[in-house]
């Protein structure tokens, strides 16, 4: 589980400088991020550090995530936003 300031730093890097990305990515840290288990916030963080073009096909599903375990985070973003 994450400690407040580990919590803090994810959503600081949640915000991206693109707009639409910050609409996506900051309801879902606020909402869902603390609720995930430790693997699924590592995944978070690890989605954080790809780039801002990339992380927004995914999330737009202009194509998908390279790989599974991203594919996967990226659906749970969307579930959550959607929810």
């Amino acid at each position: 589980m994450l400690t407040e300031i580990e919590y803090k730093k994810l959503a600081w890097h949640s915000r991206r400088g693109m707009l639409e990305l910050d609409l996506l990515l900051l309801p879902f840290v606020e909402r869902h991020l603390s609720g995930l288990n430790g693997a699924d916030q590592l995944l978070y963080q690890r989605l954080l550090s790809e780039e801002d073009q990339d992380l927004f096909a995914w999330l737009l599903m202009r194509e998908p995530a390279p790989d599974a375990e991203l594919q996967r985070m990226v659906g749970l973003i969307r579930q959550g936003i959607a929810g």
